[in-house]
């Protein structure tokens, strides 16, 4: 049997632009497909229904593999909050939960990113073993985000993503 245990991973990055501009990056399906979980040149799927129950779903190829990630709306408060679920069904049947709050500034806005992330674990786990494996768990999802942070804020700024070579 596997058992679970949770890690908080929270991030926060400024932006040059509204908040406005900021929450569709989160919901518009074209804007989705350049940066969320995927990239233009090798996204095959962005759907997107961004409200309450609503459902999205991106599907990256790479290595002639499909990486499929999938969540539903819990809240959608435009400009401002979005909270959804996160899993990738391949991988795991655990599901993530995720917030993202937008506070606008005069110029520009703010956005709190907060991931609980669910870390499987085995029977027969010290809390030692349990306790390393929440942190690779909050350390790996932190990369991963920083570098689609990246790609979200130069979409966002500037209307294209400079991926690296």
């Amino acid at each position: 049997m596997i058992n679970t245990s949770t890690t908080t991973l929270t991030m926060t990055r400024r932006f040059d632009v509204t908040a406005e501009r900021v929450f569709e990056a989160w919901l518009n399906p074209e804007m989705m497909r350049k940066w969320f979980f995927t990239m233009e040149s090798t996204n095959k799927v962005a759907k997107n229904d961004p409200h309450v129950g609503g459902t999205w779903e991106i599907v990256d190829h790479r290595e002639e593999k499909d990486y499929r990630a999938v969540g539903k709306y819990m809240e959608v408060d435009p400009p401002r909050k979005i909270v959804f679920t996160f899993k990738m069904p391949q991988f795991s049947d655990t599901e993530d939960r995720i917030t993202v709050d937008i506070k606008p500034f005069e110029n520009g806005c703010e956005m709190t990113f907060t991931q609980v992330i669910v870390v499987p674990y085995e029977e027969g786990w010290t809390e030692e073993d349990i306790e390393k494996a929440r942190d690779e768990y909050n350390s790996q999802t932190e990369q991963g985000w920083g570098y689609m942070f990246e790609g979200l804020k130069q979409l966002v700024e500037t209307g294209k993503i400079n991926y690296p070579s």
